[in-house]
């Protein structure tokens, strides 16, 4: 498989190292990349062949991920509008609508759209995929395959959803490191000295997340067995609840949700 990245930032490169992890060649992947820096990086690290510019040969592909910035995108598309053949698009640009990317590729539209999240960096990723009407089955195959390469991925309904998705796990990283700073902060407001209180922090989440990845039962089974009637976990949750702490999450993914919604129709303007 043949695979170019239009953009080479930090998605990119993380989507291309995990590739070459997993097999695949570095001589069949290049990128396309407006920033020298960028290209010497990505030639040094991993090994592909970057250019400033699309060519032919990077146009001789079977997969072309969309990487560049939203708000680049519709100049970015420009020089290969009415050029592609049959390859698979999948853009990981975020808040824009495979509608409006097929209007500034000239109503191609076999593509699909990915929302994925930062800990793809280190291969512990999750991405929400959506595939136009159309796109074969090898193609949503060759999608997953792609972000598999960097961590886990689920397949929408429709791309509405995608969204949702943004509000929940796209955001979702800086909820959680929030969340660890609060726990680092009450730690120290304990007595715990600033590096205990973070280690016990991040281990914490990260033990807890592996046994929630791990147990068949669902997180308010493991969340009920921690806790005992009128134990210290009781007490805590107790404060939590008082603070209407699940009711306060709802409401800040749908302001992620419905910023999410706004931002796609800005962006995906043609004035812009």
């Amino acid at each position: 498989m043949k695979i170019s990245f239009l953009g080479g930032g930090n998605m990119a490169s993380a989507l291309i190292g995990g590739l070459l992890k997993q097999g695949f060649g570095a001589a069949d992947i290049q990128v396309v990349d407006l920033y020298e820096p960028a290209r010497e990086r990505l030639q040094a690290n991993l090994g592909v062949r970057t250019l400033a510019a699309p060519d032919a040969a990077f146009l001789d592909c079977d997969v072309l991920v969309l990487a560049v910035k939203p708000q680049q995108m519709r100049e970015a598309l420009a020089p290969i509008t009415g050029k592609l053949g049959q390859q698979l698009v999948i853009s990981i640009a975020a808040g824009l609508r495979l509608g409006d990317i097929s209007r500034w590729l000239g109503g191609y539209a076999n593509m699909v759209r990915v929302m994925p999240n930062t800990p793809a960096l280190i291969g512990q990723g999750t991405a929400g995929l959506f595939a136009n009407p159309g796109v074969s089955a090898s193609h949503r195959e060759a999608a997953a395959r792609i972000l598999g390469a960097v961590g886990k991925s689920v397949w929408l309904e429709n791309e509405g959803q995608i969204d949702a998705v943004t509000a929940l796990s796209g955001s979702g990283p800086a909820y959680v490191f929030h969340f660890i700073e609060a726990l680092q902060a009450g730690g120290e407001a304990l007595g715990l000295s600033a590096d205990t209180a973070r280690q016990l922090a991040i281990q914490t989440l990260v033990g807890s997340a592996a046994l929630a990845a791990e147990s068949p039962e669902s997180p308010a089974v493991l969340r009920e067995r921690v806790t005992s009637k009128g134990g210290t976990t009781a007490a805590a949750l107790d404060v939590l609840a008082r603070g209407d702490f699940m009711n306060l999450m709802q409401q800040a993914l749908a302001a992620a949700s419905a910023r999410s919604t706004e931002l796609g129709d800005q962006l995906g303007r043609d004035s812009n």
